[in-house]
């Protein structure tokens, strides 16, 4: 008995994600970028060179994984979902740099929406990311947009 309840917390027993881990990337990036009620066309181009450079994507790639995590996201209940499937996928090292993705998305606007910083403020500890890192993300990501650099 012992032996058959230990074999259920193996790895290779482990529940497989739900989604996979470039469409949760997707609709956490879409997620982020509607938080203040705009997505505009800045926030829309920065959420495709995310795709592009974390995931190796031509744009068209990139343009059809946005629209899988855009429609992802209308349909999600919470962001749960998408957290937990990064969670489990990314190092610690990829997380932080995911938020600071996130930050970046936010930011590229230059303007800090209360609706923005509280999701990513709620983000943060269910990606595993410490709040002093996503606040080393934020700044990074602030020096990016504030520097122009994509």
């Amino acid at each position: 008995m012992i032996d058959a309840l230990r074999n259920l917390f193996r790895p290779e027993n482990a529940a497989r994600s739900e989604m996979p881990l470039e469409v949760a990337v997707a609709a956490l990036l879409v997620e982020a970028a509607r938080a203040d009620n705009v997505y505009d066309a800045d926030e829309r181009a920065a959420v495709l060179r995310i795709l592009q450079e974390m995931f190796d994507l031509s744009p068209a790639a990139a343009e059809t994984l946005h629209d899988q995590g855009d429609q992802t996201q209308d349909t999600a209940p919470d962001v749960v979902r998408f957290t937990r499937v990064i969670k489990m996928a990314l190092t610690e090292e990829e997380r932080v740099a995911f938020m600071e993705a996130l930050w970046y998305v936010v930011l590229i606007d230059h303007e800090r929406d209360p609706h923005e910083n509280a999701l990513l403020r709620r983000l943060a500890p269910l990606v595993a990311v410490s709040d002093h890192d996503s606040a080393a993300a934020r700044r990074r990501a602030i020096a990016r947009v504030e520097g122009g650099l994509a």
